[in-house]
């Protein structure tokens, strides 16, 4: 998995040149989830109903781990997966891409189709605006209140923030910690409370 994953700040559209008479369009749009990235397809669909082909590919969850794809009707493979493959190569998530083929009379043939579909998909995801994704672990921090000034000063001195507190006979809390500076935030704990910390751990990541 790559280190320097991006999303899309928002929709975006490119239609390259004609390729022997067919329109191939591109539409790209964040998609937090797999509902997300299913309500954009459908509203391509309603937009583009005059349309031969609404081909599509999705890549969401932690670290983009859930993907689908869709040839709608196009030759198996030559359509759905170099759209995934663009978003894959592009170290993109948490984006879902639809390309609507108008069809220009000439068939293209597998290669040809393997080419316009990821170029259309491959040129849009090179014009559309990216931010970074920034992967986190989530960790579960408790502690006895005699630790709290360390504590606090290990987290004030990586800019972190305490989330759902909560004060009982130990204070316990959440924290999202960049995974590149897990380590050094895991070791400065310990030091500066001699070990008297319990640290527990929750993979996830935001952007």
């Amino acid at each position: 998995m790559s280190t320097s994953l991006s999303a899309p700040v928002g929709e975006y559209r490119f239609e390259p040149e004609k390729i022997k008479g067919s329109r191939f369009i591109a539409c790209l749009a964040p998609a937090a989830n797999e509902e997300e990235a299913e309500a954009f397809v459908r509203k391509i669909r309603a937009e583009f109903d005059d349309a031969r082909h609404v081909c599509w590919a999705w890549r969401v969850g932690d670290e983009g781990a859930r993907v689908r794809s869709s040839d709608d009707g196009e030759p198996a493979g030559s359509a759905g997966r170099p759209i995934l493959a663009q978003l894959e190569g592009h170290d993109v998530i948490h984006c879902v891409v639809a390309v609507v083929r108008y069809f220009g009379g000439v068939k293209l043939g597998v290669g040809g189709l393997v080419r316009a579909y990821g170029g259309a998909a491959g040129k849009c995801l090179d014009r559309c605006g990216l931010t970074p994704v920034i992967l986190t672990t989530r960790l579960q921090i408790e502690h006895d209140y005699p630790c709290s000034r360390a504590v606090e000063a290990a987290m004030h001195h990586l800019g972190l923030t305490a989330l759902e507190p909560e004060f009982g006979q130990q204070v316990r809390f959440a924290v999202e910690v960049p995974r590149e500076a897990l380590e050094s935030f895991r070791r400065e704990l310990m030091e500066r409370t001699a070990g008297q910390v319990r640290i527990e751990e929750n993979l996830r990541q935001d952007s």
